[in-house]
């Protein structure tokens, strides 16, 4: 089956962030949504890479299917008979292009891997370029399947621990958006209600891209799953007052021992959630993880423009001049996750021991 047939069939959700028609790569703009559901065409690899690194596509996963697709478009350019040490070349400037799109997503780095290793092996089999679009077209293609399989697989585990009449709360958008579709945090919340059983989700309102109203509140409530919006800063009145039974929340990297990087502020919950006895899970697909890196201070930190936080919309917030910092992610503690739910199943403290147990 394709994607969306999965999804609707296995999961019972249809939303979905991209589309890959006839060679284009078509990708729903999240910057415009919930007001605008604009749909934008990328045939270039360096529109891939301005579609990651300008947020038109956002969240590791999907961030990873589009530098794969971004990789298969990179390889148009190149013809049977072009001088094989050229056309890796070629594709190695593609591959390096894409991957300074955004450092600290795991997907992006492991997509194009995956990709270029697939190219080197089409350029030796076929001594040139003449099969090399098809070959990584397809494999891009199997990589989206493959996420959209690992998520509904992912919200079969994840589910188990959401119990009838949780409220759940979560961070930024790890949905149906942030992948290849049906999510991974809100896909663990999306299969609990698809099972039957009723839930209702606090979502932060994570600035400063508000993907938590935005996107995830956008998501939730085309589905039918009662949701409320609250600022960052409430979480832990809500959950000192005994109104959150559990945190699930996405991750953009883990490193080998558990370490989680994710949106900002999900540390901050994450402390929250251990001086309220709060379950804090994350939920994420296994290429997620990622086993090069030994703990999250090996783990890059992005720092988008200071334009991000003082300006909303194009209008100043503060003072003329003002500065701010914008670290887009922080590092939770390993200690402090009470399961990590992958398709593989559920990871358990020590983590470095559960996850290489399940590695290839």
């Amino acid at each position: 089956m394709e994607p969306l047939e999965i999804l609707k069939k296995e999961g019972g959700s249809e939303i979905c962030p991209l589309r890959w028609e006839s060679g284009r790569l078509q990708l729903i703009d999240q910057r415009r949504l919930p007001h605008e559901e604009s749909w934008l065409d990328i045939t270039t690899w360096k529109g891939a890479r301005d579609a990651i690194s300008d947020m038109v596509v956002r969240g590791a996963p999907a961030i990873g299917i589009t530098a794969a697709f971004g990789m298969a478009l990179g390889a148009k350019d190149l013809y049977d008979g072009l001088d094989l040490e050229e056309s890796i070349k070629r594709l190695e400037d593609v591959a390096q292009g894409l991957l300074k799109a955004r450092p600290t997503a795991v997907n992006l780095a492991w997509a194009v891997e995956r990709m270029f290793k697939e190219a080197r092996h089409s350029l030796d089999v076929n001594g040139g370029a003449s099969n090399l679009y098809d070959d990584l077209e397809r494999e891009a293609k199997t990589i989206w399947k493959e996420d959209v399989v690992a998520n509904i697989e992912m919200g079969r585990y994840g589910a188990q621990l959401i119990q009838d009449g949780f409220t759940v709360l979560t961070h930024c958008n790890a949905g149906a958006l942030a992948t290849g579709g049906y999510g991974t945090a809100l896909g663990v919340i999306r299969y609990a209600a698809f099972s039957g059983k009723r839930i209702t989700v606090l979502c932060d309102e994570t600035r400063p891209w508000l993907q938590g109203i935005r996107l995830t509140a956008w998501e939730l409530m085309k589905e039918g799953i009662e949701c409320a919006v609250i600022c960052d800063g409430a979480a832990g009145h809500f959950m000192r007052r005994s109104r959150v039974d559990c945190i699930v929340v996405g991750a953009d990297r883990i490193a080998k021992n558990g370490d989680v990087a994710n949106k900002i502020g999900t540390y901050t919950l994450a402390e929250l959630a251990r001086a309220n006895s709060i379950p804090f899970y994350v939920a994420a697909p296994f290429s997620t993880i990622d086993l090069k890196t030994e703990s999250g201070q090996d783990i890059p930190i992005e720092e988008r423009p200071e334009e991000e936080i003082t300006k909303l919309n194009g209008k100043a917030l503060g003072p003329s001049g003002v500065r701010a910092r914008n670290p887009v992610f922080d590092v939770t503690p390993h200690e402090l996750v009470s399961a990590i739910i992958t398709e593989r199943g559920i990871l358990r403290l020590p983590y470095k021991d559960a996850i290489l147990e399940r590695s290839d």
